[in-house]
């Protein structure tokens, strides 16, 4: 499409590298009209430079900043179309290795800076009866790993909050979508922060998971490009989908979660339905 002042407007957060910077560059080269977000806008200086993009400071994890980009956004361009949530940290380390603030920072990030951005943006979609919030999780959201079992549990919370949404929102003419991707050629497992006090029981699954992922630097099959022009074609669509799975690994992941845990559930459907109530009670 051809850049016009009537071009939908997307609000990308998190663009200073890996999935948010493609998706921040291909929806400029495609002609939409680009909030582009990142804690310090000089980090995002070349893309707001192009004629239909608008560069914001948005820290995901503190109320006000996001209030006024959303604001500062919707005075620029006039509404928000679509917002992807795709700001996001990591960290490696076994359940027990993870400290409470280090947890609660994830979930900050992860969670509630997905929740801000939703309680900013909601209510012009509201009144203008249309929008599309686009969250960005991981196949950690539906399937979990070691070694990243908070970043996953932060995961699970926004597939958990989209389900909701999407219930009370799409009577409104707003689409909630979740995006799951599997390991991408970005910088996520490298510039992860990681335990400095690990438990030798763990070194085999969580330590093993540690190593792994960060030997993976650089050699994951995921193109972060490619899922650029994937997620448009899915929220571009007639019918979007609710979940969008990225990367054949995730593929993978995820049909054999449906089909391991549908297989649990019918073993033990007897004791399930054991616990109702008779049905002449």
């Amino acid at each position: 499409m051809k850049s016009t002042q009537d071009a939908p407007v997307w609000l990308v957060t998190g663009c200073s590298s890996g999935f948010g910077r493609s998706i921040a560059e291909h929806l400029l080269e495609e002609g939409f009209r680009v909030v582009v977000t990142a804690r310090r806008t000089e980090q995002v200086s070349d893309l707001g430079a192009r004629d239909n993009a608008f560069a914001v400071s948005l820290d995901v994890s503190d109320d006000t900043s996001v209030v006024n980009a959303v604001r500062q956004a919707e005075e620029h361009f006039g509404r928000i179309d679509v917002v992807v949530n795709n700001a996001g940290i990591g960290y490696f380390a076994a359940v027990e290795e993870t400290d409470p603030q280090t947890a609660q920072r994830l979930f900050d990030v992860n969670f509630h800076g997905v929740a801000r951005v939703i309680h900013a943006v909601l209510p012009g979609m509201r009144t203008r009866r249309s929008g599309t919030i686009v969250n960005l999780t991981s196949i950690g959201g539906l399937v979990g790993h070691p070694a990243v079992g908070y970043y996953c549990a932060t995961k699970f919370a926004v597939e958990g909050l989209s389900e909701s949404l999407r219930h009370e929102v799409e009577p409104l003419g707003i689409t909630v979508m979740t995006v799951e991707p599997s390991a991408f050629r970005t910088d996520w497992a490298g510039s992860s922060q990681e335990t400095q006090d690990p438990i030798a029981d763990y070194d085999g699954t969580a330590g093993a998971a540690r190593r792994a992922y960060h030997d993976s630097v650089g050699r994951q099959a995921g193109d972060p490009d490619r899922a650029a022009h994937a997620l448009l074609t899915a929220v571009t669509a007639s019918e979007p989908p609710h979940h969008l799975l990225l990367g054949a690994d995730a593929y993978t992941l995820a049909t054999a979660q449906l089909e391991a845990r549908a297989k649990e559930f019918q073993a033990w459907e007897g004791t399930t339905r054991s616990a109702d109530f008779p049905a002449d009670a």
